[in-house]
């Protein structure tokens, strides 16, 4: 399975030439090239996770792909047809497995309401837990991408995340907010913790892919 990180918080996975895509949104350069697409999965409704045109520019080549999301994802991507996911779930998308976790955005301030949101692991692989730091139970994690900044974060939540799942490997994501050289900060801390744990950190860039 082929990893690519794209800006911000979108990824694609490969897998004999079907790809999966999650979270591809506002602040990720336009999708072009979206043939053979067997899913998407869109974590939580903000506009940095999936936008209309995003999702058009997938559906363009690929029509009938079936796209993934929890209820405030279907609620607010009117006249799409977004199948309702929640923790727990498994859904099988051509050669991906996705299994859901988790039920709810991360409180950015008490003043915005909590949203829905689900993360998802791939192919009992990859884990991507959208905005939260939810901890999926009984598994045990192989490749996970960690947040590296955002308004509900702050970097020691993420450094206990990675000790508490202990990924074989790990990379930052969720990262436009953030200058070069806070990058580099969230890279070093991701780093350590994983290498802790016995895992090994990819500092991967936008377009850089990875073998799973």
């Amino acid at each position: 399975m082929k990893l690519t990180k794209l800006e911000h918080a979108a990824l694609t996975l490969e897998v004999s030439g079907r790809r999966l895509f999650i979270d591809p949104g506002s602040f990720t350069t336009a999708l072009t090239d979206t043939a053979n697409a067997a899913a998407v999965v869109i974590t939580h409704e903000h506009a940095d996770h999936w936008t209309p045109e995003q999702l058009d520019r997938i559906l363009a080549m690929n029509p009938d792909v079936p796209i993934y999301g929890p209820a405030g994802v279907a609620a607010a991507a009117t006249g799409y047809n977004v199948t309702v996911v929640r923790d727990g779930d498994t859904a099988e998308a051509g050669p991906f497995t996705l299994r859901f976790f988790g039920a709810k955005h991360a409180v950015i301030h008490e003043s915005i309401p909590v949203i829905d949101n689900v993360g998802v692991l791939v192919n009992d692989e990859l884990y991507y837990a959208g905005d939260a730091f939810t901890v999926p139970e009984g598994v045990q994690v192989g490749t996970l991408a960690v947040p590296a900044g955002a308004p509900w974060m702050k970097m020691s939540e993420a450094m206990d995340y990675v000790l508490a799942l202990k990924p074989r490997r790990s990379f930052t994501t969720h990262e436009m907010l953030l200058s070069r050289a806070g990058k580099d900060l969230s890279n070093t801390r991701i780093r350590t913790v994983t290498e802790h744990g016995g895992g090994e950190f990819f500092p991967l860039e936008p377009n850089e892919s990875l073998d799973l």
